[in-house]
């Protein structure tokens, strides 16, 4: 028989001495972790406030001193521990002041607080840093249309605010951030590579990179028409800019009486508010009352100044000063600040004159002439009766040479008092005035004056279905005393004595 099987003995049971002494390494391991991770982030905040990149805490020690090109972050910063009494505050079109020639021209001590693209909400949060100081006794701020529109929110939501609050719990949003380090990594190297942003005299300029260029600013212009087309689909309504206007810039101006502000309309190109015009009319309206309705605002408040640079001539006439339609180089923004502090009266708004300011470039746009060799003009028809003199403008304006204009020929012999019939089959154009006959052929340059031969500086064309015909030509074929006159440099005037 065979024997019975033993029952297997149960498994011993751990000692309880080495259960306890588990639990222990156990609880050690994650204290020495927390421990660590802890350690670790103290260690990052002291070394980033220590180190501090941005300047945010104190001007740089431990480190040598450069700035970072990333306006949004490097003007903070700038704002609470540099010393100034001036700041400027705008886009691009602001960032080739410097500060050294603002300083001169407005007599203190400038500080460049601009931040390139910038819509009203973010130019408002950094001038609103630099008030909070106490140091800023004079504002100079740049006015653009386009930063008064709604910020995309995907940009606002990047837009580092704690660097802009007074709030020290969420300043660890900067002593985690990796990309500070990849700034200052970014800018040391740039400046050893050049130097410009070792100081904050360039800072944000970027004159240097060149490209101004009157054939470049035509190649914009072409390009601009076409692909504008549609951008007045999405045009916001006036009462938003407005509001947006109020909310970001003139709350400040009330809340700081003590703050001397000083604001200027940019001189952008004429051909920008040309596109504007053409294919943006809502746009380029809302911008002319926006100008006005502005300074009214504005005007109400004893510590605001307006300055519009938007129709001088001698600036927005002349493309090479453009790298595209609108930012124009370094020298205009020293010629700005210059007329600025000498409070030129041209360009100081006022009750009385702020109206001329939009009804001049809407003269200019009205007789604007794209002429050969990527320029721009104005041209002028001056007809003179006696002491009398009439302006008309017409519907087209072609330039031929230097010294002729072609102009829609029912609209030149209207105003030349003249009557016109036009015969398809010959392509003539036949004209009567006191009795007498003309006559001028398409595409000929001899025309008839009573039956005596008559030379026109060009010939007749046709534009589509509008027969165009020169001007000056034309009025000294009909028997009056014409001249080509150039005032300057972007005036071309056809001036005729009428009796």
């Amino acid at each position: 028989m065979q024997a019975p099987i033993p029952a297997a003995k149960p498994a011993a049971s751990p000692h309880p001495r080495t259960k306890r002494s588990a639990k222990a390494a156990h609880r050690t391991w994650i204290r020495s972790f927390v421990i660590a991770t802890v350690s670790l982030v103290v260690l990052i905040c002291i070394f980033t406030v220590a180190i501090d990149p941005l300047q945010f805490y104190r001007q740089a020690s431990v480190i040598p001193m450069v700035f970072f090109t990333e306006e949004r972050y490097q003007n903070p910063g700038l704002a609470k521990n540099f010393d100034y009494d001036t700041i400027i505050v705008g886009t691009s079109m602001t960032e080739n002041f410097l500060p050294s020639v603002v300083g001169k021209a407005l007599h203190g001590k400038a500080m460049k607080l601009s931040m390139r693209g910038s819509m009203a909400d973010e130019q408002r949060k950094i001038a609103k840093l630099a008030l909070d100081t106490g140091k800023v006794k004079q504002v100079l701020w740049g006015l653009d249309y386009f930063a008064l529109k709604e910020q995309d929110p995907e940009l606002a939501a990047d837009f580092p605010d704690y660097l802009y609050d007074s709030d020290w719990t969420n300043d660890y949003k900067y002593w985690f951030n990796l990309s500070v380090y990849t700034m200052l990594a970014k800018s040391l190297v740039h400046a050893h590579r050049n130097g410009n942003n070792r100081d904050l005299e360039y800072l944000g300029n970027w004159n240097g990179t060149g490209g101004f260029s009157a054939e470049k600013v035509m190649k914009d212009y072409r390009l601009a028409q076409a692909n504008e087309k549609y951008f007045g689909l999405n045009e916001e309504p006036l009462e938003l800019i407005k509001q947006n206007f109020t909310t970001n810039i003139l709350s400040l101006v009330r809340l700081h009486p003590e703050t001397q502000f000083i604001f200027f309309y940019p001189p952008y190109s004429i051909l920008r508010h040309e596109v504007w015009k053409t294919t943006n009319e809502a746009r380029y309206r809302n911008q002319l009352e926006m100008g006005e309705w502005m300074f009214e605002q504005l005007d109400r408040l004893p510590n605001a100044k307006v300055y519009d640079f938007q129709t001088e001539a001698d600036i927005t006439f002349d493309l090479s000063l453009y790298k595209d339609l609108s930012h124009y180089n370094q020298d205009v923004n020293t010629w700005i600040a210059e007329r600025i502090g000498e409070d030129d009266a041209k360009y100081r708004v006022t009750a009385d004159n702020v109206r001329a300011f939009a009804d001049t470039l809407e003269e200019q746009l009205v007789s604007l002439l794209i002429a050969d060799g990527n320029r721009v003009r104005n041209a002028v028809f001056s007809l003179k009766r006696g002491d009398a003199e009439q302006r008309p403008t017409f519907s087209e304006i072609r330039a031929v040479g230097e010294k002729e204009l072609l102009v829609p020929a029912k609209e030149a012999a209207t105003v030349l008092g003249a009557s016109l019939q036009w015969d398809n089959e010959t392509k003539t154009l036949q004209l009567a005035r006191e009795h007498r006959k003309y006559s001028l052929k398409l595409g000929e340059t001899e025309a008839e004056a009573d039956g005596r031969s008559f030379e026109l500086d060009a010939a007749p064309k046709m534009a589509g279905d509008v027969l165009l015909v020169p001007f000056r030509s034309l009025a000294e074929l009909l028997g009056y005393e014409a001249a080509t006159e150039l005032p300057n440099d972007h005036t071309l005037r056809i001036a005729v004595k009428l009796s």
